[in-house]
């Protein structure tokens, strides 16, 4: 059977989700230039990092999607599904920005401006019950056989980015960012999209090293439960209205979290590094 390659058939997210970076770079160069605030309630800036993150979860969408066993039929409807949906979500965060309008929020705004900040909303939510059909691909058995490694992280990745979801969900109940004195859920919101980064990543690596497969899916499971444990903890602070960056329980509890995965991650790619170098002192070895 022919190995799964990451990419693999999904050039067109990828060209939609460096779109994204495209939009943030012009979006960071105006912010660099005039500034971000636009009257009377645009900032450019909040679509610099909306676009550059939305490019980044798009690309790395792009890149599991191939592992999730989905038919033809089904990866082209979530591609162009989500292909138009973040079409729309660009256009609206940086054109109403531009035009001195929050595209969620909509303060003062004209029925056209109501209208599009009500679409932002509709795509926000199919956006979510998208990915939840994506998601679900990745629990089936046969699907965790064929790379056991790689499908248990994105099993973990795929929960703290619905708890990022959650959190954006969260947001829009509560009409912004910001709760309670200090909290914000803007944090929540963004670092648990960064799972789709970091937990393959660190399943990648150890397929690269000599371990057994009993001790690669514990090097996995330690990561993904610390990285949503972390998750956990710093909901629970914004949800008291605390900042995370304070010394108090729950963000100690989730820097130590966030400190295991980052070290497990260390803890394999020194491995994946020292196997690959015994690997290459074998095969001059064999050439002599």
């Amino acid at each position: 059977m022919q190995k799964v390659k990451f990419f693999e058939g999904e050039k067109w997210l990828v060209f939609v989700g460096l779109l994204g970076f495209l939009l943030a770079g012009i979006c960071g160069g105006w912010t660099l230039l005039f500034g971000g605030e636009v009257a009377p309630h645009g900032d450019v800036s909040k679509a610099f990092s909306f676009n550059a993150a939305i490019g980044i979860f798009l690309i790395s969408t792009a890149a599991l999607i191939p592992f999730s066993g989905m038919s033809k039929g089904g990866r082209l409807i979530f591609r162009w599904s989500y292909i138009l949906l973040a079409l729309y979500a660009y256009g609206a965060e940086t054109i109403q920005n531009f035009r001195g309008v929050n595209p969620r929020f909509v303060l003062d705004g004209s029925a056209f401006d109501r209208m599009v900040g009500n679409g932002f909303a509709i795509v926000a939510l199919l956006l979510v019950l998208f990915y939840l059909f994506l998601a679900a691909f990745y629990f089936r058995s046969k699907i965790y056989k064929q790379r056991p490694e790689l499908v248990l992280s994105i099993r973990y990745a795929m929960i703290a980015v619905l708890i990022s979801f959650a959190a954006g969900i969260w947001i829009s109940v509560n009409n912004g960012r910001f709760i309670g004195g200090s909290g914000n859920i803007i944090w929540l919101h963004g670092l648990g999209f960064h799972a789709l980064q970091a937990l393959p990543f660190v399943a990648w690596l150890t397929e690269q090293t000599r371990w057994k497969s009993s001790a690669r899916s514990g090097l996995i499971h330690i990561t993904g439960i610390a990285y949503i444990l972390g998750l956990v903890a710093m909901g629970w602070q914004t949800f008291q209205g605390h900042p995370i960056l304070e010394w108090s329980l729950y963000p100690l509890l989730a820097g130590s979290c966030f400190l295991v995965s980052l070290a497990a991650g260390v803890l394999v790619f020194c491995e994946a590094v020292k196997g690959t170098s015994v690997n290459k002192k074998k095969a001059v070895h064999s050439l002599k």
